[in-house]
């Protein structure tokens, strides 16, 4: 995500995006998604599927200039707040919100979220 070579699904771009996923990376797939979530023990639901929008939308919003990991972070706590915020996104994701939920979003973790035994730089 700190890289330009971080696409994202734009209008204008040639690529047909994900149903469901208009702001996927170009080079992600569910497929891709579910093996992630494999390895991570997880088991992935609707709910999963919606952080992984929201990183998603989120993150292409800010392709210029990438959010950083307390941006990302205090993000998603006020797009899941009426869930329970930051609290009900570690229910969800046990290794952190963000060291899980970004590559599970074809993302590449803020700086300081990829040691899982933090979960979350913040």
């Amino acid at each position: 995500m700190n890289d330009a070579t971080q696409d994202f699904a734009r209008p204008g771009y040639e690529v047909e995006p994900i149903p469901g996923f208009p702001h996927a990376p170009l080079d992600w797939s569910l497929e891709q998604a579910e093996k992630i979530a494999e390895t991570e023990d997880l088991t992935l639901t609707e709910t999963h599927w919606q952080v992984v929008r929201a990183l998603q939308e989120l993150c292409s919003q800010q392709a210029e200039s990438p959010l950083n990991a307390r941006d990302l972070h205090d993000a998603l706590d006020e797009h899941f707040h009426a869930e329970g915020g930051i609290k009900y996104l570690y229910e969800l994701f046990p290794e952190g919100p963000l060291a899980q939920g970004c590559p599970l979003a074809g993302l590449e973790p803020p700086a300081g979220v990829q040691d899982k035994g933090m979960g979350s730089a913040v």
